[in-house]
This record gives C-alpha cells, sequence and structure tokens, in this order.
C-alpha cells in the first residue's frame, strides 16, 4: 500500500523528496519547517521497503519520478512546487522534466550537479556496502562538523540537533547497500538532457562550497544555467546540511520564491 505523509495546513501544496538516505524522516527538521508555509507532502524513495511502492531498478530514474507521480495523484494534489533534496534533486528534475504539466515550480537543493563522480575512497563504499557502510555512516557527524558548528551557535542548539538525528536513525534505520545502489546511479542520469525539457519556474538552492563536504557546489550551481529563467539562492553559514541546520531560512528562501520574490541569500 502506497504510504506518503502530509504536513501543514497551507492550501498550496509542496512535495519534498528526501535525499540519498531515501527516508523522509531524516528531513522531518526541514519539513516541519516548510509546513509552516505549504501544505506538504513527502514520501520515501520507492527501493524503501516503507514507501509501499513498486521499485524497477532498471528503469533508474523514471521510476523514482513514477513514483511521485502516484504519490501526487493519491494525495490528490493536481499541481505543486516540488522540492528535491540532493540525489531527491535528481527525482526531482526527472519528474518536472516528464510530467512538466504537475510541477508548478521546482527547486534543486545541494543536488549533484553534471560530472558528479563519487570520490576514490566512496566508490570502494559504494562496491562493497555491506563492509564499509558502517564505516561511511560513522564518518558522516565528522564530515558535517564544520558545518554544524557555523550553523548551530550554542551547545544546546546542537544537542537538540543530535538528537533528533538519533531519533531519526532509531525511527528510520538506513540501508547502505540501497544507499550505495543510488549513489552509483548518479553518473548515469542525462541531467542536460532533463534539464532541456523543464519548463517550471526552477531555483537552485546551495550551500557555502567552503562548508559543504558531499556535493561540488559550483556544480550545483550550473543548473541554474543548464534550466532557462532559473535562479541560484545561498543558504549562508552552512553547507549540504543547511536543509536541517538552518531549516527556518531554508524553508523562507522557498516561500519567496513561490511568492515570486528573489532571494538570493539567507
Amino acid at each position: 500500500m502506497l504510504h506518503f505523509v502530509e504536513r501543514g495546513t497551507g492550501t498550496r501544496p509542496l512535495v519534498f523528496i528526501p535525499g540519498l538516505q531515501g527516508r523522509w524522516e531524516y528531513a522531518r527538521i526541514t519539513i516541519d519547517a516548510l509546513a509552516r508555509h505549504f501544505r506538504v507532502v513527502t514520501t520515501s524513495l520507492c527501493d524503501e521497503p516503507t514507501a509501499g511502492a513498486p521499485f524497477d531498478a532498471a528503469r533508474g530514474f523514471d521510476a523514482y519520478g513514477d513514483h511521485l507521480i502516484a504519490v501526487m495523484d493519491a494525495a490528490g494534489v493536481d499541481r505543486a512546487i516540488v522540492c528535491g533534496l540532493s540525489f531527491g534533486g535528481l527525482v526531482a528534475l526527472n519528474l518536472a522534466s516528464r510530467h512538466p504539466n504537475r510541477v508548478e515550480a521546482l527547486v534543486l537543493t545541494s543536488t549533484p550537479g553534471p560530472g558528479f563522480s563519487l570520490r576514490p575512497r566512496h566508490e570502494m563504499y559504494a562496491r562493497l556496502p555491506w563492509l564499509f557502510g558502517p564505516v561511511f555512516l560513522v564518518e558522516a557527524p565528522f564530515r558535517a562538523g564544520p558545518e554544524i558548528r557555523r550553523a548551530i551557535p550554542t551547545g544546546r542548539e546542537r544537542l537538540a540537533f543530535a538528537r533528533a538525528m538519533a531519533r531519526a536513525a532509531v525511527t528510520a534505520p538506513l540501508s547502505t547497500p540501497r544507499m550505495a545502489n543510488r549513489a552509483k546511479l548518479i553518473a548515469s542520469y542525462d541531467i542536460a538532457s532533463a534539464c532541456a525539457r523543464v519548463t517550471a519556474r526552477t531555483l537552485v538552492v546551495t550551500g557555502e562550497a567552503s562548508l559543504d563536504r558531499v556535493v561540488d557546489v559550483t556544480r550545483t550551481a550550473q543548473y541554474a544555467q543548464m534550466i532557462g529563467g532559473a535562479r541560484h539562492a545561498v543558504l549562508e553559514r552552512t553547507g549540504h546540511q543547511g536543509t536541517l541546520t538552518r531549516p527556518h531560512a531554508y524553508a523562507d528562501i522557498i516561500r519567496r520564491f513561490a511568492g515570486g520574490q528573489h532571494h538570493a541569500a539567507a
């Protein structure tokens, strides 16, 4: 049975697509912030058992995009702002390029850009996820440490953030093999062709280049040139985790964009 989550009482629908983890629970902080302004519909990616949806690996990103269309249909959403985070940004791009009539506006957040490739160490992790997956997960807090310290100023706030992430880890266990399969899929996607088919108003959101330890911000920013009329906004004092470390600032960027305002930084 198809599973999705709705938050917020706004009348304007926003579909939020999670990142490489695949589980919507890791974006709960972000979703709650967006729900102050929108009717947010979200779900786990369709290769997660909790999504309650079929997944055909041979269809790649088309399978993810069609799953989101099924979720929109089930939620009674004809058109929406479609917002994808990191890997989820490529799913959002797929949806917008193949189903333009369903996408009011497109938001690509910290999305792997053209020419993305895994670092050599991460390629090894992806080849042997059962062996190296735990190492990758242990490394994650250390990679994000400088960003978290910059974005979240006090020890008390950092502790609350850590508790929220621990709650997600307990309630929504990660599958490193599924994450590895998604990571390996990125390089195969024809980003240029997808961008050429996008007709929706588009916003590209990045963190600061010096703080994003996951994607190359300069490559992500290229979407603003590859998609006609797209804009680029910078979420300051944070990097790849900005939707979590500065969720209300992020939600405000999306709110302003949805309202037709250009807000270059927050």
